[in-house]
C-alpha cells in the first residue's frame, strides 16, 4: 500500500486529480487507488505486486480477459506496419462489414475513437436528418460526456435537462428532456408535451451506468412504437452490451432495430475504438455524403482495427455466451448466498455476463431506486474484496463482468474473498 501511496502522490502533481478518468481516483468508495502494471488471463497486477482478480476488465471489453494471444498479435503485426496513417485502409472496410454482418439494423457505419465522440456524432446525424433539436435520454443512462447529453438524472416525468457538470451551458442542457426508465407514459408525455421537436431517444437498452438494470416487459418495444409513431430516431446506445450479451447485441436478443446504434468497448479489443452506425438514409447525413460535420484523424485507427477485428473473429469462432452466462451465474449464486449468511441485504442483478451487487433489499428497476443502495457498504465491501486480491468497478452504480478467462477456481478465490468481506459490512 505505501507504494500505491507514493505513487498516487506522484501522479497528483502531474496529472488532474492523478488519473485520467475520474473513477478511477477511488472518490467513490474511498482510499487509495490501485495502479496496474500488468494484466493477464483473469488477473491484474498492481504496482504493489499484488495480483487480483479482475471483475472490471476495463469496463468490460475484454470478453478473452487480458492479453489475449490472437489479440496482441494482431495488434503487434499491425503495429509493425505502421501506427496510424490518417487514410483509409483495406483494414477499416473488412472490420466495418464484420460489423454490419453481425447487427442488421446497420447499413453504413463510421467509426471513432471513443464512445463519447460516437454518441455525439449519432446526435448529430440524428438532428440532421430530423430538422429538430431536442433529444430524450433516461435517468441513470450515460452516454459520454457530450455537452448535451451530460444532464442531471431527474425524477420529472418531463422534465428538461439541467447540467450535471460546471462548463456546460445551460442553452445546451436544455435540448435534452430526462425521463425515468422504464417508464413509457412519461415518454409518451414528453413527446406530447415537445411536439415534433424531438430529434431521437438514446437508451442504453440494458443499462449498466446505473448498475445492471432490467427493461420491463414491452418497454423496449414500446420505446420503438412511439419512436416511429412521432417520427423520431431510436438510438440505442449499446457501447457496453453491444457483442457482451451476445453477437449481436441486445438488439438482437429482441429483434428491436433501432435507427442507430452507438457501439463501443469491444469493438477495439480494448484498444480506443468506437463506432456508431445505422439506417443509410440517416447515415448519408454524414459529411462527405451530407451535410453534418464529423472527422478524426486517429478514426479506425489501424492497430485498434485490428484488434477489434481479431475480438469479433475469436467471439464468432469460440461463441463463449453460454459459458460466460454460466460463469456469472455461478459467481452471483455464490455472492447471494454469502450474503445470506452474513445477514446482510444485497440484491444481485445480472445480464448474461455483466452483473451488479446493489445493497439494498428490493429490485432496481430505474434510477431512483439504484441510488437507495448503500454506498458506503459497498465501499467497505469493495475495499475487503481488494484486500483480498479482488478487483471490483470502484463505484456501486457500476456494472461488473466476467471473461472468457475466468474459471471456476477464479470464482470460488473470489467467493471465499467475498465470505470474509461480507461480514465487515
Amino acid at each position: 500500500m505505501a507504494r500505491l501511496e507514493k505513487l498516487f502522490a506522484r501522479a497528483r502533481r502531474s496529472l488532474v486529480g492523478g488519473v485520467n478518468s475520474p473513477v478511477r481516483a477511488f472518490k467513490s468508495v474511498g482510499g487509495t487507488p490501485l495502479f496496474v502494471r500488468s494484466g493477464a488471463g483473469a488477473r491484474i497486477r498492481g504496482a504493489d505486486g499484488r495480483s487480483y482478480v479482475d471483475f472490471c476488465l476495463s469496463w468490460g471489453p475484454l470478453m478473452f480477459g487480458h492479453a489475449r494471444r490472437e489479440i496482441v498479435a494482431a495488434a503487434r503485426a499491425a503495429l509493425a506496419r505502421g501506427s496510424t496513417f490518417g487514410v483509409a485502409t483495406e483494414a477499416e472496410v473488412v472490420l466495418a462489414e464484420k460489423i454490419k454482418g453481425a447487427l442488421p439494423s446497420i447499413e453504413l457505419l463510421r467509426m471513432t475513437s471513443s464512445g463519447t465522440e460516437a454518441a455525439m456524432s449519432a446526435a448529430r446525424a440524428a438532428r440532421a436528418f430530423t430538422g429538430r433539436d431536442l433529444i430524450v435520454k433516461f435517468a441513470g443512462c450515460y452516454h459520454g460526456h457530450v455537452d448535451s447529453l451530460l444532464v442531471a438524472a431527474g425524477s420529472g416525468a418531463t422534465t428538461l435537462g439541467i447540467p450535471d457538470s460546471a462548463g456546460v451551458p445551460k442553452a445546451m442542457a436544455a435540448t435534452t428532456i430526462v425521463v425515468p426508465f422504464n417508464d413509457l407514459t412519461a415518454v409518451e408525455n414528453a413527446f406530447k408535451k415537445h411536439k415534433g421537436k424531438i430529434a431521437a431517444l438514446f437508451v442504453e437498452p440494458i443499462p449498466a451506468n446505473m448498475g445492471v438494470v432490467f427493461p420491463a416487459k414491452g418497454f423496449l418495444e414500446g420505446l420503438r412504437r412511439i419512436t416511429k409513431r412521432k417520427k423520431a430516431l431510436l438510438v440505442f446506445d449499446e457501447v457496453i452490451t453491444g457483442f457482451r450479451v451476445c453477437y449481436g447485441g441486445v438488439q438482437t436478443l429482441y429483434g428491436i432495430k433501432p435507427d442507430l446504434t452507438v457501439l463501443g468497448k469491444i469493438v477495439g479489443g480494448g484498444l480506443p475504438l468506437a463506432a456508431y452506425g445505422g439506417r443509410r438514409d440517416v447515415m448519408s447525413m454524414i459529411a462527405p455524403e451530407g451535410p453534418a460535420y464529423q472527422a478524426g484523424t486517429l478514426s479506425g485507427n489501424p492497430v485498434a482495427v485490428a484488434a477489434g477485428t481479431a475480438m469479433l473473429d475469436l467471439l464468432k469462432r469460440e461463441n463463449p455466451y453460454p459459458r460466460l452466462e454460466r460463469l456469472a451465474e455461478y459467481y452471483c449464486a455464490g455472492l447471494r448466498g454469502a450474503a445470506i449468511a452474513a445477514g446482510v441485504p444485497l440484491r444481485i442483478q445480472s445480464f448474461g455476463s455483466m452483473f451488479t451487487p446493489f445493497f439494498l433489499e428490493n429490485a432496481v428497476t430505474d434510477y431512483v431506486s439504484a441510488m437507495k443502495a448503500d454506498k458506503a457498504a459497498y465501499g467497505r465491501f469493495f475495499h475487503g474484496m481488494l484486500k483480498r486480491g479482488v478487483y471490483l468497478p470502484p463505484a456501486q452504480w457500476e456494472a461488473a463482468f466476467v471473461s472468457a478467462a475466468h474459471t471456476e477456481r477464479d470464482l470460488d478465490f473470489a467467493l471465499s474473498a467475498a465470505a470474509q468481506a461480507l461480514k465487515a459490512v
